[in-house]
């Protein structure tokens, strides 16, 4: 349980640390921005004039903070992303992992370099290395996507990676937020991953591996503090089901979620 602990308080240091203290010329987000990494409209606008290009930002996000928890078990779960740089060029950091029976599973941790895309207003290509560093074996990736706000306001992060042996991976992320107050909103999610080849060691088949979805619940006390309650399905397909039977585990689950999103 130690170790798990001392990788979550790691992530949250990293998540959290460059956006603490700001630059000098740094410029403060506005109080209306929206609670996603992309910067709004207006201060896209402002940063057109040649004073502001190399103006400093920092963002970090928590968007998932959160127990899980049915009649068999409890787990806790995280996932979040720190950026910091200009308009034009980013230093992305992402997290995500579960704790569960003390045991580190689905650590993906990523630094990866954002630019936005030519012609395509919304969305931001993104390179660089995930690292999945857990209770299971160490795998390095080379990884390449995008990110951004596609029509009808959904967020999607489609990303591919590649290790050796000829290993290839994908990730298809989305989540939409449906406001039904200013303060109450309804946020359907889901991550699909997939994968080319069977990796024994961390448990994950070829094909469409696993899929986490749900929808939360949460109350904005402020833009920055919401804490959440929701419905979470987790489900493993193929080779990655047989691997969860072989290991006692199951290969899907419904849990009820609780926690907290938070954003600086």
């Amino acid at each position: 349980m130690n170790s798990a602990i001392k990788l979550l308080s790691t992530t949250l240091f990293i998540l959290f640390a460059a956006a603490s203290i700001k630059p000098a010329n740094a410029q403060a987000t506005p109080p209306d921005a929206p609670t996603t990494g992309q910067t709004p409209a207006i201060t896209q606008s402002m940063n057109s004039m040649p004073e502001m290009e190399n103006h400093i930002f920092l963002h970090a996000m928590l968007d998932q903070f959160e127990g899980r928890t049915n009649s068999q078990s409890t787990a806790f779960r995280w996932d979040g992303e720190a950026w910091t740089g200009t308009d034009m060029n980013r230093l992305w950091i992402k997290s995500e992992g579960l704790i569960d029976n003390s045991t580190v599973s689905d650590g993906d941790h990523e630094a990866l370099y954002d630019r936005p895309i030519p012609h395509m207003r919304y969305f931001d290509a993104q390179a660089g290395v995930r690292a999945d560093l857990d209770s299971g074996p160490t795998r390095i990736w080379a990884a390449l996507g995008i990110e951004g706000l596609s029509p009808y306001s959904f967020e999607l992060a489609p990303t591919l990676y590649i290790s050796d042996g000829g290993h290839i991976g994908g990730r298809i992320e989305g989540f939409k937020d449906l406001l039904i107050t200013q303060r109450l909103i309804v946020q359907p999610q889901a991550e699909l991953n997939f994968y080319s080849k069977d990796d024994p060691g961390r448990k994950l088949g070829s094909g469409l591996s696993d899929i986490d979805s749900g929808i939360r619940l949460r109350y904005e006390i402020n833009r920055k503090f919401a804490p959440y309650i929701g419905y979470v399905y987790r489900g493993e397909y193929g080779d990655s089901a047989t691997y969860a039977h072989q290991a006692g585990e199951p290969s899907s689950s419904s849990t009820f979620v609780f926690g907290l999103r938070m954003w600086h």
